[in-house]
């Protein structure tokens, strides 16, 4: 399975083996790191990945059409590696605020942002499209979106639009979430985006709808044992604005830090030999371990963490009635269309979620 981003001249529909800018001239370690690479394609195609998301383009992608045919979502046939169960793990980096995942009561009374997303007939999304199993282009559906936060996307834009389809989806880097709610670029961001006290500063978010935690992706073979001393002196990678750079800005353990302006850059990056590990969301790491067999998950989760829907921090109308959206979502146990999202998406990987957490709700 290969995943594939697009340079903003491309359509989700082009050539996935072509080089993007930049793919020649490749760094000494390139030889070396290109052995690892079975199973994508060969490096001009994440080399255009990371030219994309360096650059820090917002890239609408072309999927207006509707898709009658589509079932929800397509098992992926590719071979996978399964993340160790997580273990209990203290909050990191420490928050400040009390039940940072609590949100608004929910609703479907329109406020004036429900009211604008309809009159616009579309619902404008923040996306990842290079996110294995949770945003990406799925190439067994001829390219289009497919993941465990695009089916989201598809139940908020059904339950406030009618529609699943009536979705403008924009790919952004992980350090342009906040921004482009601030913006007004985007209406929503559900992006593996994790609810924490400083981000609730910019934004508002969603009651959670999944449980993760920090971990430590490395090559097979790496002495890297997990988050702890044998980070010293190692190159570790991790995303701007993520929570991995925070919780390694507190305790580096004595690594070299090493930003880019979305995850998978760094994988890249790690393949080439340029970086000799990467801090993430396990959730995200599990995905990218399923798809490079020369990669594994070391250690334990060392924090606890919880994704949710991003809006602006003025549209507590839409906040509340995608709350609505997410109780909905959760309800009916092994049969709702969460744990139906779950099963097809998330579950070879991520085999020991016994399902959403519980949503928190504040008063207000």
């Amino acid at each position: 399975m290969r995943i594939r981003a697009e340079r903003a001249s491309e359509s989700p529909a082009g050539d996935p083996d072509r080089a993007g800018p930049g793919a020649a001239a490749r760094p000494a370690g390139a030889r070396r790191g290109a052995r690892r690479l079975r199973g994508w394609g060969g490096v001009s195609a994440m080399a255009a990945a990371c030219a994309v998301t360096a650059a820090g383009v917002l890239l609408t992608l072309t999927q207006a059409a509707p898709d009658p045919g589509r079932p929800g979502a397509v098992r992926d046939p590719a071979s996978v590696v399964v993340a160790p169960k997580a273990a209990a793990a203290p909050w990191g980096p420490t928050d400040t605020c009390p039940s940072p995942e609590a949100s608004l009561r929910p609703s479907t009374v329109d406020g004036a942002t429900v009211a604008r997303i309809k009159s616009a007939g579309k619902l404008v999304a923040g996306v990842d499209q290079n996110s294995f199993r949770w945003g990406y282009l799925n190439q067994a559906r001829d390219g289009r979106l497919d993941g465990f936060d695009i089916d989201l996307v598809r139940a908020i834009a059904k339950d406030i639009l009618g529609d699943p389809d009536a979705v403008i989806y924009r790919a952004i880097p992980t350090s342009q979430r906040i921004p482009a709610l601030q913006e007004g670029r985007v209406d929503i961001v559900v992006r593996t985006m994790t609810i924490n006290c400083k981000r609730l500063e910019d934004v508002a978010f969603s009651t959670a709808y999944f449980e993760a935690g920090q971990q430590v992706l490395a090559p097979k073979g790496s002495p890297i044992t997990g988050y702890d001393t044998s980070l010293k002196g190692r190159r570790i990678c991790f995303a701007a604005g993520s929570t991995a750079e925070a919780t390694l800005s507190a305790q580096s353990y004595g690594s070299v830090p090493v930003t880019v302006p979305n995850q998978l850059d760094c994988l890249v990056r790690l393949q080439l030999g340029e970086v000799d590990g990467i801090v993430t969301d396990n959730a995200l790491a599990a995905g990218q371990a399923a798809q490079d067999p020369s990669v594994r998950l070391v250690g334990s989760p060392f924090t606890r963490e919880f994704y949710g829907v991003a809006m602006n921090k003025g549209a507590t109308d839409l906040v509340r009635r995608v709350n609505k959206v997410l109780e909905d979502y959760r309800a009916g146990g092994a049969a709702s269309p969460w744990m139906a999202s779950y099963g097809v998406h998330l579950k070879a990987v991520l085999p020991d979620v016994s399902g959403p957490p519980e949503p928190k709700y504040r008063d207000g």
